[in-house]
């Protein structure tokens, strides 16, 4: 099966091992992957901001990037959640945008969901000594409602025992710009999340969200050194068995 990786900025820039690890992962599991190196930002930062004309203008290109491919699956669901659902918001006024941005939206996909839903993999083959817990990433829970998939992935991970994660459904704090514009908030809810996971006694702690990752792995290098979070992509495209 042929699949276009789409990446998103983070990961590209801050997170690139993310993009490697998704790579790996989906031709090991027998698919043709490519990536349009001419890709740029889907225009989430900009729609959140305020900055529609901007976003308007990131979205087509995307379209006229992604449109020809059958399957196009991304490492990020708030990624994925812009394109299916903000891009013909931002698009409907002009019909023939409009629905260019509907069929590319339906061939989008978010990783865990792809691999289960269109591949039907139910365990990846990878092992990874030790226990861990699961952060549910908003855009995945709330936005999408695939971050079932992404935890029936890891509870088929050989040698993983899941442990349970006190307020796993609680946002990390995050939230794009939200974390600038408000700091105090933003660490006190990353506090949160960490201390539930030390709490948990897990060793690592999966999620599926390079925005979540970004801002937990932060806290933790801080405050908790000897604590590690990880991607989804990174764990299941770890050491075969």
């Amino acid at each position: 099966m042929k699949v276009s990786l789409f990446i998103p900025c983070t990961v590209d820039v801050l997170l690139p091992e993310i993009g490697i690890s998704s790579y790996r992962l989906l031709k090991r599991l027998g698919c043709e992957v490519v990536y349009h190196k001419e890709q740029t930002c889907c225009g989430q930062v900009h729609f959140n901001s305020g900055l529609r004309n901007d976003a308007l203008k990131l979205a087509k290109r995307f379209i006229r990037i992604f449109e020809n491919d059958e399957n196009i699956v991304c490492p990020a669901g708030s990624c994925v959640y812009m394109v299916k659902k903000h891009y013909p918001e931002l698009l409907g006024n002009d019909p023939e945008w409009f629905e260019r941005a509907d069929k590319v939206g339906k061939r989008v996909f978010e990783l865990s969901e792809f691999i289960m839903s269109t591949l039907g993999v139910c365990e990846t083959g990878t092992a990874f000594e030790g226990k861990a817990a699961y952060h549910e990433s908003c855009h995945l829970l709330r936005g999408l409602g695939v971050t079932g998939y992404a935890k029936k992935l890891i509870s088929g991970v050989k040698g993983l025992e899941v442990v349970p994660l006190t307020s796993a459904d609680s946002c990390c704090g995050f939230g794009g710009e939200f974390s600038n514009n408000f700091p105090e908030i933003s660490e006190a809810l990353v506090r949160d999340k960490t201390d539930g996971f030390i709490a948990s006694g897990a060793d690592v702690l999966i999620l599926s969200e390079p925005g979540c990752l970004l801002n937990i792995s932060g806290y933790l290098h801080r405050h908790h050194p000897d604590k590690k979070a990880m991607h989804i992509a990174s764990l299941l495209a770890g050491r075969e068995e």
